[in-house]
């Protein structure tokens, strides 16, 4: 039975959230930027983690200057080998399908809000034909700013006719995290193993260990009813 209270959105993050994609930005990045020349370290990539392509890619060049590439062609190439491992080896994450189904079934509208490249958002929505539960998308490529800058949320709240207070996120990252609660909107993380401990996720209105863990009660404690 759907709802019959007003109109309330599930807004989900793409990378980390959607599917398990993470390993494929570190693995292009390393390989896109040691070509380069750059030493592409742990310390480094921690702080590259939650940004923009654009950005990640200015501050390779910053820390590591090369020549004869320009910095789109360089980010294009990143964003090349991500689309591959899209294609051929990034799976969708463990309970994905059942959630967007009890989402859309209960009545929700679902959007997609991304820091990720706008060209990469069809792959994953052709994945296992995901992409008819969402009614609208939305990427920082878009925005003047990415998150944590609240923008790319507040663009799919518009898009699907609702306020930002209507709105559920469902995110894996600080700067995610950051994103959504500055937009005004619930939150639900599901951190990486090896960050679920940080003290920055204790923000988010429900932390979950996986998406399968998400239930019925939870949506109804959220929505308010």
């Amino acid at each position: 039975m759907g709802r019959t209270t007003n109109t309330t959105a599930v807004i989900f993050d793409m990378d980390g959230v959607l599917l398990d994609s993470e390993p494929a930005w570190k693995k292009a990045e390393y390989e896109v930027f040691t070509a380069l020349g750059a030493e592409v370290l742990p310390e480094f990539t921690r702080r590259t983690a939650s940004m923009t392509t654009a950005e990640v890619t200015a501050f390779w060049y910053k820390m590591y200057p090369w020549q004869g590439k320009s910095i789109p062609a360089v980010e294009n190439e990143v964003i090349d080998l991500v689309s591959h491992y899209i294609r051929t080896s990034v799976p969708l994450s463990d309970g994905l399908l059942p959630l967007l189904s009890m989402i859309h079934t209960t009545g929700y509208k679902i959007g997609l809000s991304t820091n990720a490249p706008a060209r990469l958002i069809p792959l994953v929505m052709e994945k296992s034909g995901i992409g008819r539960f969402f009614d609208a998308i939305s990427s920082s490529d878009h925005e003047v700013k990415g998150k944590p800058h609240p923008a790319v949320y507040l663009r799919t709240a518009e898009k699907l006719g609702v306020i930002p207070t209507q709105c559920i996120v469902f995110e894996d990252s600080l700067h995610g995290l950051a994103a959504a609660k500055n937009a005004g909107m619930k939150t639900v993380v599901i951190p990486h193993p090896s960050l679920s401990s940080h003290t920055g996720f204790d923000s988010a209105d429900i932390k979950i260990s996986r998406l399968s863990d998400f239930t019925p009660k939870h949506l109804s404690a959220l929505a308010g009813y």
